[in-house]
């Protein structure tokens, strides 16, 4: 979960799918052609050492379960490559703070920077500063103002996460007249509730059958998902699914409905902490799947550095160049599936 806004593109795997179209329709299979010759030999990124490559990484400050597992998974990932340096500095919300220690990555002449921006309004020119000396710019979840600030821009997909919890929660109703759903959003003046909730509402649209009938804006913290809740339960006597935006939020959201003593309804969260993925496995109350945000994004990005300063494509693409926007696709995750996904979840 992210409190700055995001942004919406190509899908990974969608992107991998149309290059392997493209391909196919763009060569012969006259083995005499040569069409085939540039896939094979051109060059992409794989776990061989080659070049070496240091990535400064400038982080946010881990005051949030799914921010500290972002700073996990960058550094985990780096340490896998032995031709990997990686320069971290201390993770802060501090715009100027972090202005500063992105300037000592490129006075350090690192090969590539992977950023995080505390806020990408505010750290646009410093995107800009360090591609005008010819360092690329991962960037990493919160989008800089202008596509000139970074060569590749990869995150989370938040009107796929209310999509898919729409679609999750239909399937469940789709048989049940006269359905009713509520939701607790998080914070509702940034853009990226925005897309979550248009999301969901998007996907409901699917069923017919499904009214949602309240919702309820939180702070993305315990104990505002926990008085939210609260409040909702106190207003919707009977409604037969619940959407939480995060799960942060929803250990809080969990809690106001145990004390009212309901479990006659199907709850999905959003996010993927490993507490939404044990109480999953557990089943043994209304929480049943979670909607994935992704932390792994951030080893991504680790590894599409690795490729810039390599002068790599990706494995599996066609193209020589890595993409310039990657989605990461959200995931739901519910007891059939969660044990795929419990090293990832966050505290």
């Amino acid at each position: 979960m992210t409190k700055l806004t995001s942004r919406r593109g190509l899908l990974f795997g969608a992107a991998a799918v149309s290059a392997g179209a493209v391909l196919t329709g763009c060569t012969s299979n006259d083995p005499d052609d040569g069409g085939d010759k540039a896939a094979d030999t051109q060059p992409a990124a794989d776990d061989k050492p080659g070049k070496q490559v240091t990535i400064g990484y400038a982080g946010p400050q881990a005051d949030h379960g799914w921010l500290n597992a972002v700073n996990d998974q960058a550094q985990n990932r780096a340490k896998k490559y032995s031709d990997v340096s990686l320069e971290v500095t201390e993770g802060s919300n501090d715009t100027a703070q972090q202005i500063g220690q992105i300037e000592t990555l490129i006075n350090k002449k690192v090969d590539v920077l992977v950023i995080l921006p505390a806020d990408g309004k505010a750290l646009t020119q410093i995107g800009l500063k360090a591609m005008r000396a010819g360092i690329p710019v991962v960037n990493l979840d919160r989008i800089f103002n202008s596509p000139q600030a970074y060569r590749c821009w990869v995150g989370g997909d938040n009107y796929g996460m209310g999509l898919n919890a729409a679609h999750y929660i239909g399937e469940k109703l789709k048989d049940k007249p006269d359905a009713k759903v509520i939701e607790l959003a998080g914070i509702d003046n940034l853009e990226l509730t925005k897309q979550r909730t248009q999301g969901f509402d998007d996907g409901l649209k699917n069923y017919p059958n499904i009214k949602k009938v309240a919702r309820q804006a939180a702070e993305f913290t315990v104990e505002s998902g926990q008085s939210k809740m609260a409040q909702l339960l106190q207003a919707q006597s009977s409604f037969d699914a619940l959407w939480n935006h995060d799960d942060d939020q929803g250990v809080g959201a969990l809690r106001a409905i145990e004390q009212a003593g309901r479990d006659d309804f199907l709850m999905v969260g959003g996010a993927g902490a490993l507490s939404a993925f044990q109480t999953i496995k557990a089943d043994s109350g209304v929480l049943k799947a979670t909607v994935l945000y992704p932390p792994t994004m951030a080893a991504s990005a680790i590894d599409l550095a690795r490729a810039l300063g390599q002068g790599k494509g990706v494995s599996g693409l066609a193209e020589f160049e890595i993409p310039s926007t990657v989605t990461c696709y959200s995931a739901v995750v519910d007891k059939e599936n969660v044990d795929q996904y419990m090293s990832t979840g966050f505290k």
